[in-house]
């Protein structure tokens, strides 16, 4: 489905990632673990056309990537969360929805899916007229879940959706993450809270200064000693 071969990537002349090579599967759940700065956001923006390519390929569903503009992808069915939520503060949390829809493809369906994203987020249905930007930090992560999940996506990506939360949200925004890939959308999930990303994916990769250093089903990189020492904090 989504296939990086030896991608590299940069920041002017800074390097972010180096000859990374990932894969997801049609349905799957595979995680970027690392710590800051590790080039795991980048690795994504990479995915997005957001940061163009200085060497290797991504191809998602035999598509080349990087020849595409930005605004190409999405409409190939990838969805990308920030880091940050990045909600629209001045308006209200159906019109943030509705703008999640703006391929053509997804826009058709606005209304059915704007349907399913209430009943994944029952909160959201509660305030849809309330202003983004005076709703709590978790429900602005469910919020830009919501958004990524209007474009009907086959790929959705997140990127530390657990970032500023409290223990229970986190937890409520896990389970939601966990509802969305069981009705079988592919997630590719960022995430610093590297034990609790391992309950939820399939896979994972670690990355270290730009590089991927380890890669292995969630139960293996759960067990391996530098995993457990460096991320788990056994």
């Amino acid at each position: 489905m989504l296939d990086l071969t030896g991608v590299g990537a940069s920041y002017g002349s800074v390097p972010a990632v180096d000859d990374v090579s990932i894969k997801v599967g049609e349905g799957e759940a595979v995680g970027l673990l690392g710590a800051n700065g590790a080039g795991k956001s980048t690795t994504l923006r990479a995915i997005s056309g957001l940061v163009r390519l200085t060497s290797g390929t991504i191809t998602f569903m035999g598509t080349d990537l990087s020849s595409l503009p930005p605004y190409r992808i999405p409409e190939l069915g990838i969805a990308h969360v920030p880091e940050g939520r990045q909600v629209f503060p001045q308006m209200t949390v159906q019109e943030n929805l509705e703008i999640g829809a703006y391929v053509p493809k997804a826009r058709a369906e606005r209304a059915r899916t704007l349907d399913l994203v209430f009943s994944i987020f029952p909160r959201l249905a509660e305030r849809r007229s309330q202003l983004a930007g005076t709703m709590s930090g978790g429900e602005q992560q469910m919020l830009a879940v919501g958004r990524g999940m209007m474009l009907k996506p086959r790929l959705l990506m997140l990127d530390e959706p657990s970032l500023g939360l409290a223990p229970v949200m986190t937890d409520v925004t896990f389970e939601k993450i966990q509802d969305i890939h069981a009705m079988g959308t592919a997630i590719l999930l960022v995430e610093q809270n590297v034990s609790r990303a391992l309950t939820l994916v399939q896979r994972a990769y670690v990355l270290e200064s730009g590089k991927v250093i380890m890669h292995g089903t969630s139960a293996e990189l759960a067990n391996n000693k530098q995993v457990q020492a460096a991320y788990l904090g056994i």
